[in-house]
């Protein structure tokens, strides 16, 4: 089967052009419609764009984001850094698709303070399909804003113009983050289901007797088990529990430590090193810091 080839997108101007738009007004910043937006025959693989994209789309719009297929059914917004890959069919364009699409080219942001402040937003890293749901409030409230950008977009451009529009863009942003905060705890079935995953797995890959051989367990391991990115991961975990994903592998480890200190002669030797580490310091480091007692002494509370 041929690879299809990885199409970057290194301007707003050329993205216009890919979709058959008309140049935009601005190189560094534009609002389109999703509507319309044109199949391009040179656009036929995954794309990387070296520019933000924020989305807003309602209707049967199929997006893929690695190996993960997405139908939009409702408004939901999606976010996108530079230099990630999306791939679709037909990059998504079927009738019926609306909404709209926001491009901000990093250097547009350039000194100011939302050009750091941006990279706070970890909802820029989630994959497509985990996209977030609005409540028609919600839309309308979004829309606004971007009703806000368009009107500076489509004026005159003077020196107060970036800053209203970077004012806008961090407002969005804001209030992209509340909603998803409010999303991690709405969707309680959903996230109750991913976290009797996670603890599913971790006590599996603790009580695997191959755990020497692998190792402990990294966060991407995690992610990629229960098909969720990284980020979001640990946005839920923390929105959801007040830990992060590694905090949670410790969790698991020091337990799992502690029932073979408490019910085993072995060694603390030994038992770090069937829970995967290389070196007894690091476990001896890790038990203390999370326990406020040395493996030895953890031990000698039971005798």
């Amino acid at each position: 089967m041929e690879t299809k080839k990885l199409i970057k997108i290194k301007s707003i101007t050329e993205g216009h052009r890919l979709s058959g738009l008309p140049k935009p007004q601005h190189p560094l910043i534009s609002i389109i419609n999703v509507a319309d937006l044109r199949v391009n025959p040179e656009v036929v693989g995954p794309v990387i764009f070296d520019f933000y994209t924020i989305s807003l789309k309602k209707g049967c719009d199929k997006l893929g984001y690695g190996q993960q297929k997405y139908d939009f059914d409702e408004g939901l917004m999606a976010f996108m850094a530079p230099n990630q890959v999306v791939s679709g069919d037909e990059n998504g364009l079927r009738p019926g698709v609306e909404g709209w699409m926001l491009f901000v080219h990093p250097d547009f942001l350039w000194n100011t303070p939302l050009a750091q402040k941006i990279k706070q937003y970890e909802y820029f890293h989630y994959s497509v399909n985990e996209a977030l749901f609005l409540s028609d409030k919600e839309e309308v409230m979004i829309n606004g804003i971007i009703e806000n950008i368009r009107q500076e977009y489509n004026s005159s451009i003077d020196k107060f113009s970036q800053d209203v529009i970077i004012a806008q863009l961090e407002l969005l942003f804001t209030y992209a983050r509340r909603f998803y905060e409010r999303q991690f705890i709405t969707r309680k079935i959903t996230n109750s289901k991913v976290l009797s995953r996670l603890e599913d797995l971790l006590t599996h890959y603790f009580n695997d007797d191959d755990l020497i051989a692998k190792g402990l367990p990294t966060v991407q391991y995690i992610a990629e088990s229960l098909n969720i990115s990284t980020k979001y991961l640990s946005s839920l975990l923390k929105q959801l529990t007040g830990q992060t994903t590694q905090q949670h592998i410790h969790s698991k480890l020091i337990e799992k430590a502690k029932e073979r200190l408490s019910t085993t002669d072995l060694s603390v030797s030994e038992i770090a090193y069937e829970l995967g580490f290389e070196h007894s310091q690091s476990f001896n480091k890790l038990f203390k810091t999370k326990t406020r007692q040395s493996p030895l002494e953890f031990r000698a509370s039971f005798n």
